[in-house]
């Protein structure tokens, strides 16, 4: 029998590429042949040639394509817009690279590229979308085109819950952020991405059934989607970073200084690769870990106002006066970025104050390593909302929708290094990471539903031609 060959399609931008690499080794391990169609537009939102070309020599079993793309004919329009209007523009190029292969078995489409299921449809090859995110967003996200009409503008509903069938309420404020109001041409952008995101054959999400069955229970009955069939959902995860060294096999100086410190001792910040703060929030941030007493690990970025003016932050200037000479051998504060995958599963590592970015999550439950959540962009506070009050494998800093107190950050550091709270919040963790373990062996509930998303595509296989020929 012929080797399958899957054709993965990211939407614009490196975060959603790395999950999509995570899923073609996930394939490749499966005997699966993987092959990712990169978008390229003449686009600064782009990702860079460059960036596909350090992932394709670090993962040489993976076939990297890049898709040239026309510019978004509206060059001022807000990039969620502009993305989709690239994306729609680089239709012709992915039905030429799906005519021009051999065999396609599935395109496997990121949950932004919904116009590609056209090109699908005409080529006759079965359409899977992979969701990088919780099941929960998934959910939620299915219901807003249905529920949103019927609401005002998230913004001018503040802490009032909004309440998806099957889900817990979830505040407005915590909602998506580009959706914030519901006449912006984002928000249409997303509700029109939302409607037709069960027009494909299926949705493989990142995720694994123990984590969250009020969600997928929501999905399996059908609530999320009135009056349409619901996609069938398979959680195959979780799929993240192993965590190995970068390609030139180096030591980040990080990991040399973690070796050097207690087990569980450390408090790791990280706020994901836009994550910035205002040097004001930068200040409160040191005041809090200073005060804490406990040792940290801090990856810091300039503030997004002067983020184009010093890509490289001057820490004397942000932080506060003396800091770190003062907090010397306790704490290291490294400039914009540290292997996090590393850095996560490292044993002196006993707390994470994240952006509840899903792979940030993913990566900590399997490290066992309870959170703190600061939700900054994107869906991260209705991550939150499902890690603190559903999963109950982290904790909330107050203030994050404006400015988190220093008094805020040292209580928190407490809680979780210090308190019984905090115990409770690590066992569960062990419990989590236990549960991640077993649902990715063999005969566990992440690979028995990627057998039945197999057994599923061959059935839609003999309905149609199923490959593209």
């Amino acid at each position: 029998m012929a080797k399958k060959t899957f054709v993965l399609y990211p939407s614009l931008g490196v975060g959603h590429l790395i999950p999509m690499v995570e899923l073609a080794k996930h394939l490749l391990r499966h005997g699966i042949g993987a092959l990712i169609a990169v978008v390229d537009p003449p686009d600064t939102d782009a990702v860079s040639a460059a960036a596909v070309a350090r992932l394709a020599a670090t993962n040489p079993a993976i076939a990297f394509r890049l898709l040239p793309a026309p510019a978004s004919p509206d060059a001022g329009a807000h990039p969620v817009k502009r993305s989709l209007d690239t994306l729609r523009l680089a239709n012709p190029a992915l039905r030429g690279l799906l005519r021009s292969l051999p065999a396609v078995d599935a395109l496997l489409l990121d949950m932004f590229c919904v116009d590609a299921l056209d090109v699908a449809a005409e080529l006759g090859v079965p359409a899977y979308f992979f969701f990088a995110s919780a099941v929960g967003d998934l959910a939620v996200f299915l219901n807003l085109p249905y529920l949103y009409p019927t609401l005002p503008s998230f913004r001018d509903m503040g802490k009032t819950l909004v309440r998806c069938p099957g889900m817990p309420p979830i505040q407005a404020l915590d909602m998506v952020i580009t959706m914030q109001d519901k006449e912006s041409d984002p928000t249409k952008v997303r509700l029109y991405q939302f409607r037709r995101i069960p027009e494909g054959s299926g949705v493989l999400v990142n995720s694994f059934d123990w984590l969250e069955p009020r969600a997928l229970k929501a999905l399996e009955d059908g609530v999320c989607v009135p009056g349409r069939p619901t996609p069938r959902v398979y959680c195959i995860g979780p799929l993240v970073n192993d965590g190995n060294k970068g390609e030139n096999g180096e030591m980040h100086e990080c990991l040399a200084w973690l070796d050097t410190q207690p087990e569980r001792s450390v408090v790791f910040l990280c706020f994901g690769s836009k994550g910035a703060f205002s040097a004001a929030q930068l200040q409160e941030i040191a005041g809090g870990l200073e005060s804490s007493g406990h040792r940290f690990l801090w990856a810091v970025r300039s503030p997004p106002e002067e983020h184009g003016q010093f890509p490289e932050p001057d820490l004397e200037r942000l932080l506060l006066a003396g800091f770190l000479e003062r907090t010397r051998g306790r704490g290291m504060v490294v400039k914009n970025w540290v292997p996090q995958a590393e850095v996560v599963r490292h044993e002196a590592v006993g707390a994470f104050v994240t952006h509840c970015g899903w792979n940030s999550a993913l990566e900590a439950i399997m490290s066992g390593l309870p959170m703190i959540c600061w939700p900054l962009y994107a869906e991260q506070g209705m991550n939150k909302v499902f890690m603190v009050e559903e999963m109950k494998i982290a904790v909330e800093l107050q203030g994050y929708e404006e400015l988190v107190k220093a008094e805020e950050v040292e209580a928190k550091v407490r809680l979780v290094m210090e308190t019984e709270e905090g115990k409770i919040l690590r066992e569960r963790l062990a419990v989590a990471r236990e549960k991640a373990l077993e649902a990715t062996k063999e005969g566990g509930s992440s690979e028995v539903a990627f057998a039945e998303f197999l057994r599923d595509l061959e059935k839609k296989s003999s309905y149609g031609n199923g490959k593209c020929r």
